[in-house]
């Protein structure tokens, strides 16, 4: 496993810590998209990766040690956990950690849109937050058919007719 915490920024704003748990390298690959987004993430956001040789019991020590590590930063505050794949080890090993604490909810099936909704508004009630993660996971899943670019268009000075993003 490899575990890292993103340096505090606006500590102050935030009540709820967020935990990534998922199969290594996508819990840090998604904390550092969000820390792009949202670089008052701080502290609060903390990602654990499970290797694929990984002792569940090990991983759980490290997810425990990686909040204990926060509370000594002085947040002992609610944890909503994120989990990648329901019944897989990072799942178990969240669930386990969420069965042992009370102030700790889990949501599975993590991707970047549930992250984002999850860190926008990281300040409400840990239960209100869990359907905020619940919601913008599946609202930024999209089936999309029309082939036109969104939010680009086509420039007049681009004479090879090429969409830029900004």
């Amino acid at each position: 496993y490899r575990e890292r915490r993103f340096p505090p920024f606006y500590k102050a704003f935030m009540s709820n810590r967020i935990l990534l748990i998922a199969h290594a390298p996508l819990a840090h690959a998604l904390a550092e998209c969000a820390a792009h987004v949202f670089p008052d993430a701080g502290d609060h956001l903390m990602a654990l990766d499970i290797t694929a040789q990984a002792d569940p019991a090990e991983s759980l020590r490290a997810a425990k040690a990686l909040l204990a590590g926060s509370n000594e930063a002085g947040d002992n505050g609610p944890v909503l956990v994120l989990s990648d794949v329901f019944g897989a080890t990072p799942h178990n090993v969240a669930q386990e950690l969420a069965r042992s604490r009370s102030d700790t909810r889990l949501v599975t099936g993590v991707n970047l849109p549930m992250l984002l909704r999850t860190l926008c508004y990281r300040n409400e009630a840990l239960e209100s937050l869990a359907t905020r993660a619940t919601a913008g996971g599946a609202q930024g899943i999209l089936q999309v058919t029309d082939s036109t670019p969104q939010n680009q268009n086509t420039r007049a000075h681009d004479h090879d007719h090429r969409h830029h993003q900004q």
